[in-house]
């Protein structure tokens, strides 16, 4: 299966071709899904080297050393904790064999060659992509503001405060200062984009 999918690609080593979802369960990704936690494949890009898998909750890379080496680094960019930024799309001139997609997630860049036949499918991950760094722009300014409030609110409180114990006083602050924080990340906090991939990509099925 590895051989005939890199053989679409031209020949070339650094074009990728896009996996369709019956064939998800014949590449390296699929073994590292965290399929017990509901993670499933919606987006993915294999060349001779590396493999692209994009899921509702992370991007994974099965980053080979080169197409014949059997030697491969995985690496998991979960997007609650790696946000997604510049993301690009360059379509195919006259004569280019490929269309790149670029984007940062994290602070790690990502520039994927694709055979320029794909373009319709790549647009729709460029949409999800698009998507998925407007939510999670708006939702970290949310959280900003949640933590900017609550530090307002415990100046307020300490300057307002009569002369109770100081223990009892700390302790109250400091559970609904807890109780605050957690109800917000957990709100603007997003692990799971599924909502987002079904909107622009279809899901394996």
């Amino acid at each position: 299966m590895f051989k005939k999918i890199a053989s679409d690609a031209l020949g070339l080593s650094d074009i990728g071709v896009i996996v369709e979802p019956p064939d998800y369960d014949k590449v390296e990704s699929d073994d590292f899904i965290l399929h017990e936690e509901k993670e499933k494949i919606f987006f993915l890009i294999k060349s001779k080297a590396d493999e692209y898998c994009f899921t509702n909750q992370a991007l994974i890379h099965v980053d080979g050393a080169s197409a014949v080496s059997k030697k491969r680094t995985l690496k998991r960019w979960d997007y609650s904790k790696h946000y997604i930024q510049n993301v690009v799309l360059e379509t195919a001139g006259t004569i280019d064999l490929d269309i790149e997609i670029k984007f940062i997630i994290g602070s790690h860049p990502y520039s994927i060659d694709v055979g320029r036949k794909y373009i319709k499918q790549l647009r729709n991950l460029y949409k999800a992509l698009i998507k998925i760094s407007l939510i999670q722009e708006t939702n970290d300014r949310y959280l900003k503001y949640a933590e900017n409030s609550l530090e307002i609110a415990s100046r307020s409180v300490n300057r307002s405060s009569s002369s109770q114990t100081l223990q009892q006083e700390f302790k109250a602050i400091n559970e609904y200062t807890f109780e605050w924080l957690t109800h917000f990340h957990e709100t603007y906090s997003v692990k799971d984009f599924t909502s987002v991939f079904e909107l622009f990509i279809q899901p394996n099925s």
